[in-house]
């Protein structure tokens, strides 16, 4: 969404009462807006701010809570970019006695990071700013000292800036870790992540880069037996020649690891055979995310298509509710989820499929379907207008770079007025002379209660 800094303001005196606030990829406020919630909102136990894109020249706002705010529970502002009052931050986590969560960003030094440890042991999920010290130094010694006294916590993320010797610092709290979030930590590696992640017995929620490599996700899986979550996102997906992780890994985790239920694994390459073994060994899954990094890919032995590994998914994982694939794919697999995906909610779609066809099994078999998300796909207006009432039943539908016409969109808007239509062509703006045989860029369909947008740019035509 775009927040205004008004919006927050005019959010933090009407409602002063106000407790959580959680912000996840937004953009349009500046830290002007964070300032005016936290000097308003005297009651607040939660700000969470995810992945938004902040205008944070000021550093300010972390001094506007009231010195009487006592009540935050939880402070997540790692996605934050300027520099931060860090005398202002000691000050207010020292007056949080309940504050369990703190995630910091870049801006905090290791010595803040120590005074703000010591002064709040009870934490349960931290996240780092900055973790690049001098291992030799009086402020690693230090701070070394004051995580061994930090026995709740749970969750770790962060190392946003990090020197690797200097993680042995945090190794007496591993063994206690249910989540280890290295996903923003390309400074970790090789032998010291490897190192690092044999600590984490207890661990149940795992994301990394995959700069960790077959062999650490082998170490994974010989050591994190209690994993449920696992995600591995690409180091550097447009490098040439990048050294991901590959089917191998995939095998060795779901050997390893049979709790687990849900993945999100970007990777080089894969196989049939090894998505058919990961179906038998974990049949638990309830979200399974595939990404191969080239996405018409076929299976790396046979040069086939991954219609049968991704067939064996469906079938063998009876309770899956949200997937995601790629690789080379034709109209078979997705027969197979509709035939099997009972309880499949949400499908995400990207360079598969033959013919109209394949959209056609997916929602004549997938009844409690919520949310399909398809692009680069040979699907078009047959497949959209067969049975347009089985849209009723579903939150959107989201179609790019697919077969879709114009013409299309107007007819779906015709007979389903009380469904959203909206068409999203930047490149070209569209304009009222165009043909009805002109295909879209991006089509989204969705219910609403509120009836047609008003606040559309130009760009986006809602029929």
């Amino acid at each position: 969404m775009i927040v205004s800094d008004e919006s927050l303001e005019l959010l933090s005196r009407c409602f002063p009462n106000f407790k959580s606030l959680v912000l996840v990829s937004c953009e349009g406020f500046t830290t002007d807006g964070l300032a005016a919630i936290a000097a308003n909102c005297r009651l607040l136990k939660e700000l969470d701010l995810q992945e938004n894109d902040i205008d944070d020249h000021r550093g300010h706002w972390l001094s506007c809570f009231p010195e009487s705010s006592t009540s935050l529970v939880s402070l997540n502002f790692a996605c934050l970019k300027g520099e931060i009052n860090l005398p202002a931050l000691e000050r207010l986590v020292g007056r949080s006695p309940n504050l369990k969560v703190l995630r910091l960003n870049r801006a905090v030094p290791p010595d803040t990071l120590q005074k703000v440890l010591a002064q709040a042991p009870q934490l349960v999920d931290l996240g780092t700013g900055s973790y690049a010290l001098d291992p030799d130094s009086d402020t690693y010694n230090t701070l070394k000292a004051t995580v061994v006294k930090c026995k709740s916590i749970k969750s770790l993320s962060g190392f946003l800036d990090v020197g690797p010797r200097c993680l042995p610092s945090i190794y007496p709290i591993l063994e206690n870790l249910t989540s280890l979030n290295l996903s923003y930590a390309p400074g970790v590696h090789g032998s010291e992540l490897i190192e690092l992640i044999r600590q984490c017995v207890k661990l149940q929620r795992l994301w990394i880069l995959d700069c960790i490599g077959d062999k650490g996700l082998g170490v994974v899986a010989s050591t994190c037996k209690e994993l449920q979550e696992l995600r591995v996102f690409p180091s550097d997906p447009f490098a040439a020649g990048h050294a991901s992780v590959t089917e191998e890994g995939l095998v060795a985790i779901s050997i390893g690891c049979p709790k687990l239920h849900s993945l999100l694994y970007f990777c080089q390459q894969m196989t049939n055979a090894a998505l058919i073994t990961v179906a038998k060994n974990c049949p638990n899954f309830i979200r399974f995310r595939l990404c191969i990094l080239d996405p018409t890919k076929p299976d790396a032995v046979t040069m086939r298509p991954l219609d049968e590994g991704f067939g064996a998914i469906v079938q063998a994982c009876k309770n899956i509710r949200r997937l995601s694939l790629t690789g080379l794919l034709t109209d078979q697999v997705f027969l197979y989820i509709g035939m099997y995906a009972e309880q499949l909610e949400m499908l995400s779609i990207a360079f598969a499929g033959d013919s109209d066809n394949g959209m056609l099994y997916v929602l004549n078999g997938c009844k409690k379907l919520r949310k399909l998300e398809i692009r680069d796909s040979p699907f078009g207006n047959e497949a959209l207008l067969k049975d347009v009432g089985k849209y009723e039943t579903m939150r959107s539908l989201w179609m790019s770079s697919c077969e879709v016409t114009l013409g299309g969109c107007k007819a779906l808007a015709k007979e389903m007025p009380r469904l959203n239509v909206e068409i999203i062509n930047e490149s070209d703006q569209m304009e009222s002379g165009v043909d009805d045989e002109q295909r879209v860029e991006k089509m989204y369909l969705y219910r609403t209660l509120v009836g047609k947008r008003r606040d559309t740019p130009e760009f986006v035509w809602t029929l």
